[in-house]
């Protein structure tokens, strides 16, 4: 069945809400529990599951994405037609870039009739979470099924972020609605609903023609949650298909986040570090994969004015290094540098970000690039911070990639005493 199956992988979201951490890159490709990439954890989903006939459909601020598929994607055999190829919008249906999920898939129709699939699976390349898209497949041919949407059980108040549904006994979808402001509760328990997670296998046939169909409807936003679904659910056989079940080879940990906003993007990254992890990045067979680097290894040394360094609940990355500062409960990507005195807690640096002695930096994300000199406060004062950086609801305080800062005259960092 997995040699008869295509996989699209919709990457092309403006990620509006993570700015200022999508100004020059694509959602999926921002880093994520310091060396990887978002779209890293449905990639190696599709690796682990056994799909490896997979359209990566990109569109805005690409070449981030673009450049870590080549640097760490070209793995499969095109000799044995494996493949994982980005399709950026080609104008043949249209003058328009991809205007929706659906459309995006329409608009590489040809690409579908010639594949000779017999099933289709669509995914989104902005969450994180560990999955077992074989074991779905499996449930979608048992089930006889011309649809099936993978879905998980969240909070009644959190379900209107979602599209919700109602099943039979036999799991069939019998109602399904897109973000409705009054989500329906599961018959026996009215504090949670199902909700779609926006994962999606189609019979080849049918999906061509509900695209076909809602191609040519004027009053459609070309979306599979608003539009192709529902239709579908009053004409066809669709299932939902229970995420973090006990089939499939992956361990049920049953970890799925949307990574939209900056405050969840920031809590995902923190679930890394808590004493039992919700999610499992050590199961030996269902590693993450990401574009490996050169680098040295990490390390912790004592500082040039003899501070001894500290490293307390953290993910430090290769290359990064530890000179005399503290890291407490923090996510260090590759060739970070913490310097003397410093104090870096409850915070995320991307790559080649360097702290200056004695900077205090709380519940802070700063991007690629970043020079933060010595003496800095930054997490403490949250009007101060807003008058420079961008700070979350929750009070995350987000420093732009490439972000100057003026330098200032500091005290020289204490000395460690003897």
């Amino acid at each position: 069945m997995l040699d008869r199956t295509v996989t699209f992988l919709l990457a092309g979201g403006v990620g509006s809400r993570l700015n200022p951490l999508t100004t020059d890159r694509a959602k999926p490709a921002v880093p994520f529990g310091g060396q990887y990439r978002i779209i890293d954890f449905t990639l190696t989903n599709c690796l682990r599951s056994g799909l490896r006939r997979i359209l990566v459909l990109p569109q805005y601020k690409s070449h981030s994405l673009l450049k870590h598929l080549r640097d760490g994607w070209s793995i499969f055999n095109p000799s044995l037609g494996e493949y994982i190829t980005p399709v950026p919008p080609q104008m043949r249906t249209g003058e328009s870039w991809y205007c929706g999920t659906a459309d995006a898939i329409y608009q590489n129709l040809y690409l579908l009739e010639r594949s000779g699939a017999d099933n289709v699976v669509v995914l989104s390349g902005d969450h994180i979470y560990r999955m077992d898209y074989a074991a779905m497949l499996d449930f979608h041919a048992e089930s006889l099924a011309d649809a099936t949407i993978a879905c998980m059980e969240v909070p009644i108040q959190d379900a209107s972020s979602f599209g919700v549904m109602a099943v039979d006994e036999q799991s069939r979808i019998v109602a399904f609605e897109e973000k409705p402001a009054e989500p329906q509760p599961l018959p026996d328990d009215s504090t949670r609903a199902l909700v779609s997670m926006g994962i999606y296998v189609f019979s080849c046939e049918l999906l061509m023609q509900a695209l076909r169909e809602d191609h040519e409807d004027t009053a459609s936003s070309h979306d599979f949650g608003k539009n192709v679904l529902p239709k579908l659910i009053d004409t066809h056989a669709v299932y939902a298909y229970r995420f973090g079940g006990e089939s499939g080879r992956v361990l049920a940990d049953r970890y799925w986040r949307d990574v939209g906003t900056i405050d969840s993007y920031y809590q995902a990254n923190m679930d890394l570090l808590a004493p039992l992890p919700p999610l499992n990045l050590y199961q030996a067979d269902w590693q993450i994969r990401t574009a490996e680097t050169q680098c040295p290894p990490a390390s912790t040394v004592r500082g040039k004015f003899g501070n001894e360094p500290e490293l307390i609940n953290s993910i430090i990355s290769p290359g990064a290094i530890i000179s005399g500062g503290s890291v407490w409960n923090s996510i260090l990507s590759r060739h970070v540098v913490v310097e003397d005195d410093a104090v870096v807690e409850n915070s995320i640096l991307f790559e080649h970000v360097s702290i200056g002695p004695g900077t205090r930096m709380k519940r802070c994300i700063v991007d690629k690039g970043v020079r933060v000199p010595a003496g800095e406060q930054i997490g403490f004062d949250r009007a101060a911070d807003e008058k420079r950086f961008t700070v979350s609801e929750d009070g995350v305080v987000v420093i732009p990639k490439g972000f100057q800062f003026r330098e200032r005259q500091t005290a020289v960092p204490r000395v460690a005493m003897a």
